[in-house]
């Protein structure tokens, strides 16, 4: 008896074990991870956003998938994980892909002119603007433009101007004929000097993809790349079957959040763009979270997927490295441009949390998608109303949940 006692004394004066960490799974915290949806839940009660999908990969595994408020903030139509949002400028790395993919054929190379594939761009000239002002005087390049300066944004290409002002809202003209508008305007600046966004510059590279290799552009993505890579809700022309499931575009008037008119990019969103002939290698893709993560871990894998190869390491690692050198390039803080890539140089505001070299692309509705290599992180914030505050929240809570 007094033996027994002793055993359970002694039992009571052993500190108590601390409380059992939240598990963490493929190197992330799920209890960081766990603030994710309660965040942005936030931001649609506030009407910062109308709704919005988060996704979070590491090591190959999806970690978070979430979907918060709606795609029809009038109607009240919940937000899914599998809603289909057009993610703009986030197709500009698809159309990249599209041309290392030829030039790994043999068929081209990045440092070519364009004029060698384009006739209509011979002869294209410089406009530049008299200090005092007036009319553009026009003269030669110094060399003409190259895929690679459309692929890194420094060729000086501008616009839809003109009677195509207002062409991004109608898509009513094919791509070659679009195309061959683009090449008939002025170049801003000497190719190489300068860093300028350019739609029209990427809208020329699927033109290119189209002379290559013989068939239209949306065709060669389609089989090339979403086929292939399992992309069953990724499409240039939105087919009627899938429209229940897009996401309205929302803009904010008046602190309120209200559907985004006729003059947004693409049109009217709850039209899914009518008539539209136009594929648009510079912002025509309407996607899912999930669709875009296969498509990024394929460039995190070093071109592969599920074992089929798409493109060689060489070429992920020349798209991914800066080719704007000195000039100040990018939409974010201490980024440079790859080839169709946004790369972090520096990681401050915006991509405080990302490693240095990752790299991404936005959309102009705000949607992101980013890969980290040196973390083997996929990130994808899906949402039809820009607002950095937002991205940021996720960016944030996402990065932070990394633990090794």
């Amino acid at each position: 008896m007094k033996s027994l006692i002793l055993i359970l004394l002694s039992a009571l004066l052993v500190p108590a074990a601390p409380p059992a960490a939240v598990p963490s799974t493929g190197g992330v915290d799920a209890e960081r991870l766990a603030r994710v949806r309660p965040s942005m839940d936030v931001l649609v009660q506030k009407g910062e956003i109308p709704g919005a999908v988060m996704l979070l990969a590491r090591h190959g595994k999806i970690v978070l998938h979430e979907a918060v408020g709606y795609r029809d903030l009038e109607n009240k139509r919940p937000m899914q994980k599998d809603s289909i949002f057009q993610i703009m400028s986030m197709t500009k790395p698809f159309t990249g892909v599209g041309i290392m993919m030829l030039m790994e054929e043999g068929k081209l190379s990045i440092n070519d002119p364009v004029e060698n594939y384009l006739p209509a761009f011979k002869g294209q000239q410089v406009g530049e603007r008299p200090a005092g002002g007036g009319a553009r005087v026009l003269r030669k390049p110094v060399r003409p433009i190259t895929i690679r300066d459309l692929m890194s944004h420094i060729s000086g290409m501008s616009g839809p101007h003109g009677a195509w002002a207002d062409f991004y809202q109608r898509m009513d003209h094919g791509l070659a004929e679009a195309v061959e508008a683009y090449a008939k305007e002025p170049l801003e600046f000497e190719p190489g000097s300068k860093w300028q966004y350019s739609n029209t510059g990427i809208a020329t590279l699927g033109r290119i993809i189209e002379v290559v290799s013989d068939q239209p552009y949306e065709a060669f993505i389609e089989t090339r790349l979403l086929k292939p890579l399992g992309m069953k809700d990724t499409f240039f022309f939105a087919p009627s079957a899938r429209t229940e499931r897009i996401a309205f575009v929302y803009s904010v008037q008046n602190g309120k959040l209200v559907l985004a008119g006729p003059k947004t990019l693409g049109g009217d969103s709850t039209k899914y763009r009518p008539g539209s002939k136009y594929a648009a290698p510079e912002f025509g893709l309407y996607s899912t979270a999930a669709d875009l993560f296969r498509f990024y871990q394929m460039m995190l894998n070093n071109g592969t997927l599920d074992g089929k190869r798409y493109l060689s390491k060489a070429a992920v690692d020349v798209m991914t490295m800066p080719h704007t050198g000195d000039l100040k390039a990018g939409h974010m803080p201490g980024t440079a441009f790859g080839l169709t890539w946004e790369v972090v140089r520096d990681p401050i505001g915006l991509t405080t949390l990302l490693s240095p070299g990752t790299f991404g692309h936005g959309g102009a509705f705000g949607t992101h998608g980013w890969i980290d290599r040196q973390k083997d992180v996929v990130g994808v914030y899906m949402v039809q109303r820009a607002n950095d505050s937002a991205k940021n929240a996720f960016f944030q809570l996402a990065g932070s949940s990394v633990v090794d």
